[in-house]
C-alpha cells in the first residue's frame, strides 16, 4: 500500500498560480503511475492531469491543457501539480491518486487504488 498527503492548496486570484503537492509513504513509489483528480461541490470527481511511473508520459483534461502541469520526483516519492493561468472554475478540492494496474498510465477513478485526502483550492474572481 502507499498513503498520499496532499499540500499546497489555497486561495488565489483568478490568473495566479499555485502547486500543489502530495508526498506518498514507502519504497515502491514509482510502481505507481499517479493522478490528479478535482472534485467541486455538487460535481463529479473529474480527472485534472496523470502521468506514468517513470514519468516520460503524461495527460491533460481538455479544461487544463497547457494551464497545469503534472510532473513527478521519484528520488522524493512526490507528484507534483502545477497550476498556471488559474480561473474561478479551477475552484475545487484536488485529490491525488496512485495506481498499480497493468497500464501505464490511468485516466479514470476506478484505475487508480489509493487516495489522498484532498486539499482546498479556491480561485477568486
Amino acid at each position: 500500500q502507499v498513503q498520499l498527503v496532499e499540500s499546497g492548496g489555497g486561495l488565489v486570484q483568478a490568473g495566479g498560480s499555485l502547486g500543489l503537492s502530495c508526498a506518498a509513504s514507502g519504497r515502491t513509489f514509482s510502481s505507481y503511475f499517479m493522478g490528479w483528480f478535482r472534485q467541486a461541490p455538487g460535481k463529479e470527481r473529474e480527472s485534472v492531469a496523470h502521468i506514468s511511473r517513470g514519468g516520460s508520459s503524461t495527460s491533460y483534461a481538455d479544461s487544463v491543457k497547457g494551464r497545469f502541469t503534472i510532473s513527478r520526483d521519484n528520488t522524493r516519492n512526490t507528484v507534483y501539480l502545477q497550476m498556471n493561468s488559474l480561473e474561478p472554475e479551477d475552484t475545487a478540492v484536488y485529490y491525488c491518486a496512485a495506481g498499480s494496474g497493468r497500464q501505464r498510465i490511468g485516466q479514470t477513478t476506478d484505475e487508480y487504488n489509493y487516495w489522498g485526502q484532498g486539499t482546498q483550492v479556491t480561485v477568486s474572481s
